[in-house]
This record gives C-alpha cells, sequence and structure tokens, in this order.
C-alpha cells in the first residue's frame, strides 16, 4: 500500500498509508486528547475523511475560533437529546448569548428545580461518557423541509426555503438538528460545562472558548442583559416577528418599511427612558458610557445628548480615548507591541483632575489625541460645568470604578450598549452578539478605513481579549442597558457584506469564517437601505448618516 507524508503542528510529520482517516492521524497530534476538527488550506474536513496524497494538515481544539464554534454547537445538541430523553415531549429554545455563555428556555409540562438541573448535568455527562458520534447527513433541501414539517418546528422548514440544493442535518442518538457550523466527530471532548438554573425554566449555559483559553469561565449573573433580551423578544412577538422567516414575510411582502420605521421608534424610546432615568436622579453629573466594539457608542451618546438638550440640559461629550498618555509613555503587552486597550494607558490622574475641576465649577481644556502623532494636543477646547450640564463620558473602561477612583458614587450613571438582538433564527439557532458585531465592523472597516475582511477579523482577536478584561467584568454594575441592535438590520447589512465575504478565498486563514458568515447570511432576505433614516445607528456602519 502506498504511504504519504503528513505534516502537522507546524513541522511534525509522519509517513501513513493512502487512506488512512484525520482522526487516527490526530493521535499523533499535541491535541490527540482534545481534538474537534482538522483544515487543509485553511477548509474545515470532517475527522472521518481520508488523506489521499502528501498533505499538512491544522488540527484544533476549543482553544481556537472554530474550535470555540464546534464546541458550542456541540454543547447545544447534546443539551437538546439529554432534554429531550429525559421529558418526553419536551423541547429547549437556546434565546441569547450571554458573556461566555447563552440563555435557554426549557419547555415541557413541568416547573423545573434545582433536582432536575442536576438530572440533566448528568444525563449530559453520560452522552459525552459513552462518545457517540454526530453523524452527517447531506440531504436534499425538499427532503428536509418534509422532515420539519412532520415534527412542527415549522420556523426550522421555512428557513430552508432561501436554501437551494443540499442541506446538512447532524444526527445525535435517535435526534436530528442543523447547525451553522460543523460538528465534531463526537461527544468525547466536550466534557467542561456548567448549567445555572435561574426562574421559570430558563437556564444559563457555560462552556469554555478560546477567548478563556480552553477553561470552563466562573458563571457571573448579567440579569440587566437578560431583562433586556426579554423586553426585545416580547416587543418583537407583538409585532408576530420572533423568527426570520417572519422577517422575510415582510421583505416579500412590501411591508418591511414601516417594520423599520417601528424599529427605530423602539430603539429612540429607550434613549429616552435612560434620559428620563438620569434627569429623575438629579444628582448624577457624569454619565459613563461603555461598550464593546461596533455597539454603537458613537450614534447613541449623540442621541442620548440630544434628548438630554432638549430637556433643558446641556449635555458636555468627553471621550476617554483624548486622554491617552502619549504613545511612547504607553504600556506595551508580552509581545512587546503598544497596549492601547488596558486601563493604564490612560493618564487617569489627568482625567480625574479634570473631572473635579468640573464638579467645582472650575473650567477646563479638553484635549484631543492626535492618533498619528501619538501625542495629546490642546486647542482651546474649554468646557465648564454649569447648572444644568451633564457630562457624557465614552470609552472602553467607563463602567470600571479604577478609571475615576477620585468621583464619588453618587455622581456616576452607568450605561451599557450592545446590539442584544431579539430576532431568532429559529429555536435552536440564534443570531449571535459577536456574529453581528462583527458583521457591522467589517462593514464600517472597509467603508471608512478601506479594510479588507482578512484585516478585520485578524484584528478581531485582540478586539475581544480587551473586552473580555476591560468591559465584560463590569457589564453588572450598569445602571441601565441599551439594546443597540435593530431586529431588521442584518437584512440590510447582507447587501453590504457578501461581496467582501466573497472576496475571501482559499489562501486566507479566514476563509473558513468568512463561509461560515455567507452560510449564516443565506437565510436572510436582502433589505434596501433606502428605508433607513439618516439618524439610525445603523448609519454608523453602512455610511449616510445625517453627519457625514
Amino acid at each position: 500500500m502506498n504511504s504519504v507524508t503528513i505534516t502537522f503542528d507546524t513541522n511534525k510529520q509522519i509517513k501513513v498509508p493512502i487512506g488512512t482517516t484525520y482522526l487516527e492521524i490526530s493521535k499523533y497530534s499535541k491535541y490527540k486528547d482534545t481534538v474537534l476538527g482538522v483544515k487543509k488550506n485553511n477548509e474545515i474536513f470532517h475527522l472521518k475523511d481520508k488523506v489521499t496524497g502528501d498533505e499538512t494538515l491544522e488540527f484544533f481544539d476549543v482553544t481556537s475560533l472554530d474550535g470555540s464554534k464546534m464546541y458550542k454547537a456541540a454543547i447545544k445538541f447534546i443539551l437538546e437529546v439529554a432534554i429531550k430523553t429525559l421529558y418526553p415531549n419536551s423541547d429547549i429554545y437556546f434565546l441569547h448569548s450571554v458573556p461566555n455563555g447563552m440563555l435557554c428556555e426549557i419547555k415541557c409540562d413541568k416547573d423545573l428545580d434545582g433536582n432536575d438541573i442536576s438530572k440533566i448535568k448528568n444525563e449530559m455527562a453520560k452522552i459525552i461518557n459513552e462518545d457517540h458520534e454526530f453523524i452527517k447527513y447531506n440531504v436534499l433541501k425538499k427532503e428536509a423541509l418534509a422532515y420539519y414539517e412532520a415534527s412542527k418546528t415549522y420556523e426550522k422548514a421555512l428557513n430552508l426555503e432561501p436554501i437551494d440544493g443540499i442541506v446538512s442535518i447532524y444526527k445525535l442518538k435517535e435526534y436530528l438538528n442543523y447547525f451553522y457550523v460543523p460538528l465534531p466527530h463526537s461527544t468525547k471532548n466536550i466534557n467542561s460545562f456548567s448549567l445555572h438554573y435561574l426562574d421559570q425554566n430558563h437556564i444559563i449555559v457555560i462552556y469554555p472558548s478560546n477567548l478563556t483559553e480552553g477553561n470552563l469561565p466562573e458563571y457571573v449573573p448579567h440579569n440587566n442583559i437578560i431583562k433586556s433580551f426579554h423586553e426585545g423578544r416580547s416587543w418583537l412577538e407583538k409585532l408576530n416577528t420572533p423568527y426570520v422567516p417572519n422577517l422575510n414575510k415582510l421583505v416579500s411582502s412590501s411591508k418591511i418599511k414601516g417594520f423599520i420605521e417601528s424599529c427605530e421608534l423602539q430603539f429612540n424610546d429607550q434613549i429616552k427612558k435612560a434620559s428620563e432615568d438620569i434627569i429623575k436622579n438629579n444628582e448624577k453629573r457624569f454619565i459613563m458610557i461603555a461598550g464593546p466594539s461596533s455597539s454603537g457608542k458613537t450614534t447613541t451618546t449623540r442621541v442620548l445628548g440630544a434628548y438630554l438638550r432638549s430637556k433643558g440640559y446641556n449635555p458636555i461629550c468627553l471621550s476617554i480615548d483624548d486622554y491617552f498618555l502619549n504613545r511612547e509613555d504607553s504600556p506595551k503587552n508580552e509581545q512587546g507591541e503598544y497596549d492601547f486597550e488596558c486601563l493604564n494607558a490612560v493618564d487617569i490622574a489627568t482625567f480625574n483632575n479634570d473631572l473635579l475641576k468640573l464638579l467645582q465649577k472650575e473650567q477646563i481644556n479638553v484635549p484631543q489625541y492626535n492618533f498619528i502623532t501619538g501625542k495629546r494636543e490642546y486647542h482651546n477646547n474649554y468646557v465648564k460645568l454649569e447648572e444644568n450640564s451633564i457630562i457624557l463620558i465614552e470609552g472602553l473602561h467607563s463602567l470600571n470604578d479604577d478609571l475615576t477612583p477620585d468621583i464619588p458614587e453618587k455622581y456616576k450613571y452607568k450605561i451599557y450598549l450592545s446590539p442584544f438582538i431579539p430576532l431568532n433564527i429559529d429555536r435552536h439557532n440564534y443570531i449571535s452578539t459577536l456574529d453581528l458585531r462583527l458583521i457591522r465592523r467589517i462593514v464600517r472597516d472597509n467603508r471608512t478605513r478601506g479594510h479588507s475582511v482578512n484585516e478585520t477579523i485578524k484584528s478581531w482577536q485582540s478586539v475581544r481579549n480587551g473586552e473580555e478584561k476591560y468591559i465584560f467584568p463590569y457589564v453588572h454594575q450598569a445602571d441601565i442597558i441599551i439594546n443597540t441592535a435593530l431586529p431588521y438590520e442584518v437584512g440590510v447589512l447582507k447587501v453590504y457584506i457578501e461581496p467582501l465575504l466573497l472576496s475571501v478565498d482559499t489562501a486566507s486563514p479566514y476563509y473558513e469564517e468568512a463561509r461560515r458568515l455567507l452560510k449564516f447570511l443565506q437565510g436572510f432576505y436582502p433589505i434596501t437601505s433606502e428605508y433607513v433614516s439618516e439618524n439610525s445607528i445603523l448609519r454608523e456602519f453602512i455610511g449616510g448618516k445625517k453627519y457625514d
């Protein structure tokens, strides 16, 4: 039998017979005990696929971006099977993401308690230990439609309508489902997770990822995020638009314009409520606004300022970025590169001194950071806190009290922004907040900076690391959450991003990620941007806003 040379783990080589599976080869890899998948020429292959010649392979586990997404999909399927095994005629709805986990609702004929959660954990552990295979079937679209209609999961059937040709469905034990990422070979290495019961049959699932370096993160309650999602979900259900197929129907029936207007009004209503709460708490002088990348901080801060101005207040906007240390004084990370995302990159002493001066009714000269020269500059931008003044402070570290140690808590009001889109694909697949922000960022970076998809995705990991360290640990301290997602926006963004994603070829290390996003976008009908208001938060990303 002919032998071929296989290269992996950067430069390790072994000879194997033609027809050897990638699963067998993975036993010689450093990932042998944790492997989830394999890439060849930047494309994911199934571990049961076989070598046909000399090949260079890249095995990966949960510490990679691709592995994280596969791990999460596997956990969802294992949890679904465990629940349906324990409680016949039950189902689980995967509602939305939370930091390091996801919010789920178990639909069954009983109110669950702590004992039930223990049973579910044990059943999941049993499925994992038995090492069941995730079996992939490529079936005709009409066959998949017939299956989902027969199982009365009608929104899943409707999701298949925009898809042509073959549909991939996975089987675990006797249960079938589909996902928007490949699944691992088996349950064997999906062995780290935790379940946390909330109320009314709602649970939080926590799992490891590349951002936690494969470790199971601690559970941190995020009741304010969950509340924000539920409010948005309840609103969409009143409009009979809980799922993507419902949105597509509005597009195809020429009713999308009215829905877009409703979404914009609902977003502005959130800003109005925040401004009313700020006014009610009249001691609050510093409005601390934080949110991850592409959450819409610029537009939200501007609209909030406009609302406060309409109530007779004088909003003064400060950006934490303008208080960066001069570049030569900035801290560096382990790679010896400047770390502009850590708190120590900010001149905290000068920032607090200026805020204290404002509290004492003194005038300050607000700096402007020059990102080209790497220096803080002053251009006679003098401001002073009057009786009707409110300071809006926007930046990465706004929720962290270590940024403002000299300012008494009674003067601070904290706002967290993020696009928690309440529109779901179906009961088992939601729209990831991370995916929505990444899509927004790709479109904006290409429009405003000329960045390619490759450049944006490459920097995304660093951006996400900063968010995990400097934003998410403080979200629970926010006085209010503003959901900056517009339920219609993916259809609009699709028009802009699809050509960019299609330009990513197989030579790119981000080819698989681009292909995953394209697959996700398949289910959305495109929506023209002509109905999007000039003042919409979406204009921050697609362009054409009033203040461009």
